[in-house]
C-alpha cells in the first residue's frame, strides 16, 4: 500500500513528508475533565513538563485541546476555552521548537492560537460547529483537520445508527473539504479522520479501522485517533488504563490500512509500533 505517495504536510515551521513518515501527534489535554488525562496537565509547569517529555519520545507534532469532547459532556464558553489553550501554547512556542496544532472547533480559539504560533488546526465538527473557522483556516493558510462526528459530543453516542456507513462518512468528509476550499483554503493542507468513537458503535469503530483504505477516495492523508478509546475496552474488557496494547494493535491496522497521522497520549509505544509498521511494509508505507 502507498496511500500516502507524494502528500506533504507543509507547515510554517517545516515540511513532512507523509510518504516517508508516519507523523505522531502527542495530545496534550489542558482540561480538568477530558475522558483519560483530565486534569493532570492544566497547570503551566505540569503541561510544560509532558511537553518535553513527549518530544524526546519521539511526537513530531502536539495537539494541545482546552476543552473535552468525551461522551456526554457540555460545551464551555469561548473565555474558559481560550484562557486553558493560549496561555500554554505561548509558552510552548517560548521553550520548544515543535509544531502545535490546536484542537478546537471555535474560530477565535483558532485564530489566537495562530497568532501565538499554531500551525494547524484539529476540528472535530469538521468546520461546521463555527462556519467562521473555514475563514481562519483560508486566511492563515494553515493545514486543518477534518473530522466526520456524527450529532455533537453531548448526543453523539446516544445510539448512533447508520444505513452505510463508510459511505456516509466519506460523504461528510467530501462535503466538509468543499466548504473548506469554497472558503480560499489551500486543498493540500487538508487532512481527514473518520472519526473513531464519535457517534459511533464498537461495531461501527471496528469496521472502519478494517475499512480505512476506501477514505484515499478522498485524495486526502488520513488520521485516526484511537487511543485509550472506549471501543478498545469493549472488545478487551479493560479499564482506560490497561488499554495501550490494544491501542497499539489499532493503531498498526490503520497504518497498513493508510493512515498517515496518528494522535495518541502514548507517545513512545506508538512512535515504535509505527515506525515498525513502516520499516516492514517499507518507506513509502
Amino acid at each position: 500500500m502507498s496511500p500516502g505517495r507524494g502528500m506533504l504536510l507543509h507547515l510554517r515551521s517545516r515540511d513532512i513528508d507523509l510518504e516517508q513518515k508516519v507523523v505522531v501527534m502527542g495530545i496534550l489535554n489542558v482540561t480538568p475533565d477530558s475522558f483519560y488525562d483530565g486534569g493532570r496537565y492544566t497547570g503551566e509547569d505540569e503541561a510544560l513538563a509532558r511537553v518535553e517529555e513527549m518530544i524526546g519520545e519521539g511526537a513530531d507534532i502536539l495537539d494541545v485541546g482546552g476543552e473535552s469532547v468525551r461522551p456526554g459532556v457540555d460545551p464551555i464558553g469561548l473565555d474558559e476555552e481560550l484562557g486553558r489553550v493560549i496561555p500554554v501554547i505561548e509558552k510552548i512556542k517560548k521553550q520548544f521548537s515543535i509544531p502545535i496544532c490546536v484542537d478546537t472547533y471555535k474560530a477565535e480559539v483558532a485564530r489566537q492560537a495562530i497568532e501565538e504560533g499554531a500551525e494547524m488546526v484539529n476540528d472535530i465538527s469538521a468546520l461546521r460547529f463555527d462556519p467562521d473557522l473555514r475563514k481562519i483556516v483560508a486566511g492563515y493558510g494553515v493545514p486543518v483537520v477534518l473530522m466526520h462526528i456524527k450529532g455533537t459530543p453531548k448526543n453523539m453516542q446516544d445510539n448512533p445508527r447508520y444505513d452505510s456507513l463508510m459511505e456516509e462518512i466519506i460523504s461528510y468528509l467530501d462535503s466538509s473539504i468543499k466548504l473548506a476550499e469554497e472558503a480560499g483554503a489551500d486543498g493540500r493542507g487538508i487532512i481527514v479522520d473518520p472519526g473513531i468513537g464519535f457517534g459511533k458503535t464498537t461495531a461501527h469503530n471496528l469496521e472502519i479501522l478494517r475499512r480505512l483504505e476506501e477514505l484515499a477516495s478522498l485524495g486526502k492523508p488520513i488520521l485516526v485517533g484511537l487511543s485509550r478509546k472506549s471501543f478498545i475496552g469493549n472488545v478487551l474488557g479493560l479499564p482506560q488504563e490497561e488499554r495501550l496494547e490494544g491501542g497499539l494493535a489499532a493503531t498498526c491496522m490503520a497504518v497498513w490500512r493508510g493512515a498517515r497521522l496518528v494522535r495518541t497520549h502514548d507517545v513512545s509505544p506508538t512512535r515504535r509500533a509505527v515506525d515498525m509498521v513502516q520499516a516492514i511494509l517499507g518507506s513509502s508505507g
